[in-house]
């Protein structure tokens, strides 16, 4: 899987996403953020375009240390070549996340020289 670092040095990813148990119909593109350990975060606003449906509340401890209640959207996600049905968490942001429960077992390689970032 092929991506890119942007103009404010982030590493991005696509990835394509869509509803529990259907093909992914929507590509955005994620940020790699090796400190989340979790899966998927993606932007509200793709949630609520999706039509993804709210399936439970979970507890996380966001970086600054405080503890918060989030809703988990399912969905499914197309991912390295294999369709994945998950849970994920949104944010207000522009990007989604990309969480190392994604990276498991991956080789992960971000030149910022020639602003690339590689997924094997």
């Amino acid at each position: 899987m092929k991506g890119h670092v942007d103009q404010e040095m982030r590493a991005l990813l696509p990835i394509r996403i869509g509803k529990r148990n259907a093909t992914p119909e929507l590509e955005i593109f994620a940020w790699l953020d090796t400190a989340f350990n979790g899966t998927l975060v993606l932007p509200k606003k793709v949630a609520f375009e999706l039509g993804l449906p709210i399936e439970s509340i979970a507890e996380a401890i966001l970086a600054n240390g405080e503890l918060v209640e989030l809703e988990t959207y399912g969905c499914s996600v197309h991912w390295l070549g294999k369709v994945y049905d998950t849970q994920v968490v949104t944010n207000e942001s522009e990007y989604g996340l990309i969480g190392t429960g994604l990276l498991v077992d991956r080789i992960i390689t971000v030149d910022y020289k020639a602003k690339t970032v590689s997924v094997d």
